[in-house]
């Protein structure tokens, strides 16, 4: 890896920044000052910046429960990316693995695994995504029934895979999906005349949204979070 994406990707620098850096002298690799931005950067090299040694980070994976009015980007929009909710170096690099709509809140993941990222979202692997929903009129048992069955979706050609709904309240229900179509869940009860009035994601596979976080906040996923989804 070229010293200067080296210092971008270890630090979260501009390239200009970097380079500046560099011909500053304030760069050593391996205790020897390089001003050389092209400079091949092995595994086994020692580079520190202003005396501090800076590495690569390593593969990481978080959850985030996010707020309404933010967006599953990677830039800011009309509303703010839900990566700049995270507090650490090279953010913008992370994918979203499973994005939800804008007035929508709950579980994101968020890793720079992009093998992993997609077991999390490829329709193949059939993930399931749990979600808590608030509705404008009361659930039948006609619409139990059609979402065990698939739900047509305008303009799809093919039935939604079967999901379940399990009543909580006459306008409340925990909704299993395993699919990620575009506005799906908001899709599937209007294709049986009703209307999503609040959506709240709670789980990804065998990955829960941790109680402990508030509306925004984050943190990384335990060893045994990230085995649980299947490559």
């Amino acid at each position: 890896m070229r010293l200067d994406k080296y210092i971008c990707d270890a630090t979260g620098l501009t390239r200009s920044l970097a380079k500046k850096a560099l011909h500053r002298g304030d760069v050593t690799v391996d205790a020897e000052v390089v001003k050389d931005p092209s400079c091949k950067v092995a595994d086994n090299m020692t580079v520190a910046l202003d005396g501090v040694t800076i590495m690569l980070p390593g593969t990481r994976y978080f959850m985030l429960n996010k707020p309404q009015d933010t967006l599953c980007s990677t830039i800011d929009e009309y509303y703010p990316s839900v990566l700049s909710l995270l507090a650490i170096p090279r953010a913008d690099i992370l994918h979203i693995a499973g994005r939800l709509d804008a007035d929508t809140t709950g579980l994101v993941l968020l890793t720079d695994d992009g093998q992993w990222s997609h077991c999390v979202t490829s329709p193949k692997k059939s993930c399931g995504k749990r979600y808590r929903v608030e509705l404008a009129e009361p659930v039948t048992a006609e619409m139990v029934t059609q979402f065990a069955n698939g739900i047509q979706l305008h303009g799809e050609r093919e039935l939604t895979r079967p999901a379940q709904l399990e009543l909580l309240s006459p306008t409340s229900v925990l909704l299993t999906i395993s699919e990620g179509k575009y506005h799906q869940v908001k899709r599937m009860f209007a294709a049986v005349g009703n209307k999503v009035t609040a959506l709240h994601r709670e789980a990804i596979g065998d990955i829960e949204l941790d109680p402990t976080l508030a509306l925004g906040e984050w943190r990384a996923l335990t060893e045994a979070e990230i085995a649980s989804v299947s490559r």
